[in-house]
């Protein structure tokens, strides 16, 4: 058994949470969010009263946070949780975040003789609850092996991308071929159905085809075509819009820092910020009723 602190116990933190609970190992989870506590109590995990509380005395902290800034001032602060960690201890960020960021925390690690990992995750809210996750990993091969059992609990595929930061450089373009993807899709459907063709007809040919991709069957934008689709539901979010503008956002960043000017990429950043201004809420499949449908 392992004892773990888990930091930011939200839609994606508290079922990888819950997993590594019923995979037998002591959690000490923390969120800001009083709902998010009370939840994680329900699924087995000791609740802390702060973030420092959580890191007290655990072998490994796992955190989950939005964005690049939340990990900077829980994470890179002095009095913050690694101020706690015993040297030798892991830290696992699997928060999608900017490079930057990602690799000051693996500097501050080297420092207090911590060993980070930088493990952003793939998979959404269904892999998170059913432990399929995809981690892509930047940091040494050898820490990887050492909590290689708290992945396993959490995930189906473990990727070590290479050194510090790379796991979210992976994550960040992966992110962009899927947003690309999910884009062009509904403009397809827009096209098709303005000129006659059926949603069902270019489904057949789509799925069956070289425009054939996995947005096409796990976020179909358009209702009745793909059993479970978040079109289905009234875009009851699987992977909120405003999220995958975030990510969209981290690769434009990327890109930039980068010397590579997006095309592509940069459309479809820009369709999924117009959707998240009012309706981030929504499924990201929703982006097609900004291109025309409704």
């Amino acid at each position: 058994m392992t004892t773990i602190g888990f930091i930011g116990l939200g839609t994606m933190g508290r079922p990888m949470a819950a997993n590594l609970v019923k995979a037998g190992h002591e959690v000490m989870g923390f969120d800001v969010v009083a709902d998010a506590r009370d939840r994680a109590v329900e699924d087995g995990i000791k609740v802390a009263s702060s973030a420092v509380e959580a890191a007290t005395d655990v072998d490994v902290l796992i955190t989950m946070l939005p964005k690049g800034d939340h990990v900077r001032q829980v994470l890179l602060v002095d009095d913050g949780p690694l101020s706690v960690l015993a040297a030798g201890a892991v830290v696992i960020d699997s928060s999608s975040i900017d490079v930057p960021t990602s690799r000051d925390l693996h500097e501050r690690g080297v420092e207090l003789g911590i060993e980070v990992l930088d493990a952003p995750v793939s998979g959404g809210l269904a892999g998170a609850q059913a432990g399929t996750l995809t981690f892509m990993i930047g940091g040494a091969a050898e820490t990887v092996e050492k909590v290689r059992p708290l992945f396993d609990a959490m995930g189906s595929r473990t990727v070590l991308t290479g050194g510090p930061g790379s796991g979210q450089v992976a994550k960040a373009v992966n992110q962009m071929v899927f947003g690309s993807s999910l884009v062009a899709l509904t403009e397809a459907f827009v096209i098709a159905e303005r000129l006659g063709l059926s949603p069902q007809k270019l489904f057949d040919v789509l799925s069956t085809s070289s425009g054939d991709c996995w947005a096409l069957h796990n976020f179909c934008p358009r209702p009745g075509l793909v059993e479970g689709s978040a079109a289905d539901n009234g875009y009851a979010p699987k992977f909120a819009a405003a999220l995958l503008a975030k990510d969209l956002g981290l690769a434009a960043t990327a890109a930039e820092s980068a010397g590579v000017e997006l095309v592509v990429g940069r459309g479809a950043k820009d369709k999924l910020d117009e959707l998240s201004i009012k309706d981030g809420h929504l499924d990201a499949s929703a982006v097609i009723t900004k291109v025309g449908l409704k």
